[in-house]
Order: C-alpha cells, then structure tokens, then sequence
C-alpha cells in the first residue's frame, strides 16, 4: 500500500513540476540583479530601463506589518498583469545599498516603472484599487 500511494504522489508530484507556469510571480530582486537588468546606477548618469516591459519594485522588510498586507495585492497583480508588467521585490534589510540609492528611509515603497520615461517612488500602502490604476495609468499609458 506505501508504495502505491508514494508511486502516485510521486507521479503527480512530477506532472505538476513539468507543467508551465501559467503566469509569472513576484521575482526577489539583488542589487546586482537591479544593476543588471534595470539600471546600472555606477555606470549611467541618466535614467536608461533596460528592460523590456514596465516594472513594480516593492521595498519592503519581512517585519513590517503594512509590507505583509501589501505582499497578497502584489502577488495577485503579477498573476493579473504577467503578461505585460514585470514584478519584483527588494528587501531593504539584504539589499541595503540599492535602498540607500533610492533613499528609502520608511517602508513599504513602490517604485513604478514605465518603459520610457522616469520612474515613480510612492511612499506607503495604497489599497488595491489604486495600485491598478498607476499600472493602468503610468505604467501601461491607459486613460
């Protein structure tokens, strides 16, 4: 009886590994990860977004209560925007000079970012709705 039950859970378990994802999740973003696929801080002087989509970075600290709440509302809109809106993470205890960079002194902050044009850094939690409307707004150019 073990064996069958494990020779089961372990084909599931292997059907479910080799589906695709069907939509991409919030990414933890380094320092170095930034510098290398968002902006290069040390070797630019003007803003130039690398990427090829328009971004979200979450500044936040796995203590902080309002960065709890804010994590469900970016994790369902990654789902929601996979497609067309890349969603990361900086954790500002790790990542301490990509926050000095930025100046983040109170969290959660969430830096908006199109691909043209200059970013956004908005200090505290905003509710769902509103969040929409700066990806609809800023990051997609939908009015």
């Amino acid at each position: 009886m073990r064996i069958k039950v494990r020779s089961a859970f372990l084909a599931l378990l292997f059907i479910v590994m080799s589906m695709p994802m069907l939509a991409d999740d919030v990414v933890y973003i380094t320092t170095d990860q930034f510098r290398e696929r968002i902006f290069d801080y040390k070797t630019e002087k003007d803003w130039n977004y690398k990427g090829s989509k328009p971004c979200v970075i979450d500044f936040y600290t796995t203590w902080c209560g309002p960065c709890k709440r804010l994590a469900p509302i970016m994790e369902e809109l990654s789902q929601t925007y996979c497609d067309r809106v890349v969603f990361y993470k900086a954790d500002t205890e790790r990542e301490r000079e990509l926050a000095y960079v930025f100046g983040i002194s109170s969290i959660p902050q969430v830096l908006y970012i199109p691909k043209e044009g200059k970013p956004m850094l908005l200090k505290g939690l905003y509710p769902k709705d509103e969040i929409v409307r700066i990806i609809e707004e800023f990051l997609l150019k939908k009015e």
